[in-house]
């Protein structure tokens, strides 16, 4: 990886230099966004073209000096920029089920590739904002429900990213986990919770070298993200000693030029309102200082040269690369190692021997399915749809199709059939991004989800299930959706259970795989399931202040001694596994956690052995256990490994408000190895510091 915070600051004096060269003028422009002015991409001939960032969104740039302009292109689940011609992953939360960060690596290889191929050297697709509750709609567009799972996940999707010399955009600086209420919400917290729950992640990707922040639409604190000088210019320039730029978020996220100018903001996206002419206006009145502008235009040259030089040296890729058959490989790849195995009584995998039919109900089996048609939205060429996938892998299984809007034809349609598969859940319509009706540009958005109320499937759904599934003893239920669904009134009236997320292009092939066994699952669950809505923290999606506890998840279950019905970290396999001789250790600044494991089973399979730090002797109020280490284990039957896996102690530390540092505390700390955060998948020791 070339384009590393060294190497960038390996640029600082030629960019001071050129800076230096600069007038006003053009230093305030390399702070604003093309969108609507003479400097902007045309607009697509092709009305179908005409979608939110067909062509990357530019901003500054400077040809007298021989500075390329930043060419936004969004993600997360791949290159927003184009029609039909990128790869769809899986959403985060998908790949966060994986807990793969070589994975998740590749495929910023990836993305990173196809950016270029876009006409883009920006990717703004590390969304690594916290779910406080798994009802945000956005929320698949992140890797889960636990800090340090995002840190480790987002920071690999970084630097795979900038090792193709693209730079990664990391987003929404901070708080932002709310939909409908996004523009007007102020958030507020303690300051122990600010530093431990919701802060750690975006500094694990500064510490990865991302080369950009953008800052986030809602208030912290009364203050709007985008004008925070506490955010922007205390805790991230200073304290984390970021030397990349940070770009608002677009349209709204400036709201006034002096707070914002002066606040931290370097860059206003993608419309220019607030910087351009009134941002010079502001300096020559003395409102915001020249220096101040020079900082952001430091920041902004700095980053794009550096970028710059390497791209030239390295070349560019073929823009065959788009979707290529290497892509669409690892697109397959994220999903059959994030769709989760949630519960089997001894049905799955399907027998072709034995299940000559296979009725297949619900909507969402024939329809192509990815996630939110915000800014997400991804265009390729094709997706694999689940029905589409059971045709290619079982040719020879009938299939019975029927999308569930005649309950009748569905109870005959299982009862007629050897095994009854429903495919329920959400898509577009019910979760992710929002825009109100109002502010909809019809050739940009088509619809969004906004947050979700309700947990459950839809009433439509739920009675299907119980009014067909005893129709036939070998049911299944497949779930889409970006995040916790509530499994009640009809858990028990089903045999098995999957989550499948949004599953990207590839999805229906992996679906299928696993449901006939060519593919052992292996996804854990990156969020909690609890029993009941109540477990989880409230949150008032329309209001104009929320409060963040420091528990949410399963810190907040395991602190209120509430079980869920499915513990964070838990997904079930084809095969078994056996733990034994666990070990803890302190070396060399790290924690080693190491136990033997072995599969007991018939199968290959793979394993996630999951560490956990507990915090019983600690001197202030903190989680019951946290996760702080994972790693993938794949076993072929009877084969046995020793495992290992480390964390940095300073990982182990608390913020003291009164100090305003970390501190790691002298005590004995409780650890636990195993496969998911319940007490009785986990085998524990301690340490002793």
């Amino acid at each position: 990886m070339k384009c590393t915070k060294e190497y960038r600051l390996s640029f600082t004096e030629k960019a001071k230099a050129l800076v230096n060269r600069m007038t006003l003028e053009e230093k305030v422009f390399l702070m604003s966004g093309w969108v609507g002015t003479e400097h902007d991409f045309p607009t697509p001939e092709d009305p179908r073209d005409r979608h939110y960032n067909f062509h990357p969104y530019g901003a500054g740039g400077c040809e007298r000096l021989d500075l390329e302009p930043m060419l936004f292109c969004d993600g997360p689940r791949g290159v927003v920029s184009g029609t039909g011609r990128t790869t769809c992953f899986p959403v985060s939360m998908c790949r966060g089920a994986a807990f793969d960060p070589e994975l998740e690596e590749a495929i910023g290889h990836a993305i990173g590739k196809e950016v270029l191929a876009s006409g883009g050297n920006l990717f703004a697709g590390v969304c690594i904002n916290l779910p406080y509750h798994p009802g945000w709609g956005r929320s698949q567009e992140t890797y889960g429900e636990d800090s340090f799972a995002i840190g480790q996940l987002g920071s690999a999707l970084v630097r795979g990213v900038q090792a193709e010399n693209v730079m990664a955009c990391v987003k929404h600086f901070a708080f932002n986990s709310m939909e409908f209420s996004r523009f007007k919400v102020s958030v507020d917290c303690d300051r122990r919770t600010e530093r431990e729950v919701f802060l750690p992640h975006f500094r694990d990707c500064v510490e990865a070298g991302a080369a950009s922040i953008m800052s986030a639409y809602n208030k912290y604190q009364g203050v709007h993200c985008g004008h925070s000088a506490y955010l922007l210019r205390k805790v991230l320039k200073e304290e984390w000693d970021f030397d990349g730029f940070v770009m608002s978020d677009f349209i709204h996220g400036v709201r006034a030029t002096v707070e914002a100018a002066n606040g931290g903001q370097d860059m206003e996206m993608c419309w220019t309102h607030f910087f351009g002419q009134k941002l010079m206006e502001a300096v020559r009145e003395g409102r915001v200082p020249e220096e101040r502008i020079d900082d952001a235009a430091l920041r902004i040259v700095r980053t794009l040269l550096a970028f710059q030089t390497a791209r030239r040296e390295t070349g560019l890729p073929d823009p065959k690369i788009l979707n290529c058959p290497a892509h669409r490989e690892l697109a397959l790849r994220a999903a059959r190692e994030g769709i989760t195995l949630m519960k089997n009584d001894s049905l799955l995998p399907l027998d072709r021997r034995k299940v000559r039919r296979l009725a297949v109900v619900g909507k969402l089996a024939d329809k192509e399915n990815i996630g939110d048609w915000g800014s997400s939205r991804v265009y390729p060429p094709y997706v694999v749809t689940p029905l589409e996938g059971l045709r290619r892998i079982a040719p020879d299984t009938e299939l019975v199709y029927c999308d569930g809007s005649d309950p009748e034809a569905a109870k005959k349609a299982a009862r007629e059939a050897d095994a009854v598969l429903f495919v329920v859940g959400l898509d577009h319509g019910d979760e992710g991004e929002y825009v109100a009706p109002q502010d909809l540009d019809p050739s940009q958005f088509e619809t969004m989800g906004g947050d979700r109320k309700d947990l459950r499937l839809h009433r439509d759904e739920i009675d299907l299930i119980l009014s067909a599934a005893p129709e036939n003893e070998n049911s299944i239920v497949v779930l889409m959706g970006g995040n916790t669904l509530l499994v009640d009134p009809w858990y028990d009236r089903v045999r098995s259970v999957l989550m499948a997320y949004y599953p990207g292009q590839e999805g229906g092939t992996a679906l299928a795989e696993i449901l006939f066994g060519d593919v052992n699952p292996s996804g854990k669950l990156p969020f909690v399931l609890p029993k009941r809505p109540e477990d989880l923290p409230p949150v008032n999606w329309d209001g104009d202040n929320q409060w963040y506890g420091p528990y949410h998840g399963y810190t907040l279950l395991d602190h209120t001694g509430i079980s869920p019905l499915l513990p964070y970290g838990f997904g079930l396999s084809y095969t078994s596994f056996a733990l034994s001789a666990p070990e803890f250790t302190v070396k060399s600044g790290e924690l080693a956690a190491s136990c033997r494991i072995r599969n007991t089973g018939s199968c290959p399979g793979t394993e996630v052995l999951q560490l956990y730090v507990g915090f019983d002797h600690s001197a202030v109020e903190r989680p019951k256990k946290l996760l702080r280490g994972f790693t993938r284990v794949t076993l072929a039957p009877g084969e046995e490994k020793e495992v290992s896996i480390l964390c940095p102690l300073d990982k182990l530390a608390y913020y003291d408000p009164a100090e305003a540092r970390f501190k790691l505390e002298h005590m004995v700390y409780p650890v636990y190895i195993g496969t998911s955060s319940d007490p009785g998948d986990l085998l524990e020791g301690s340490i002793t510091l």
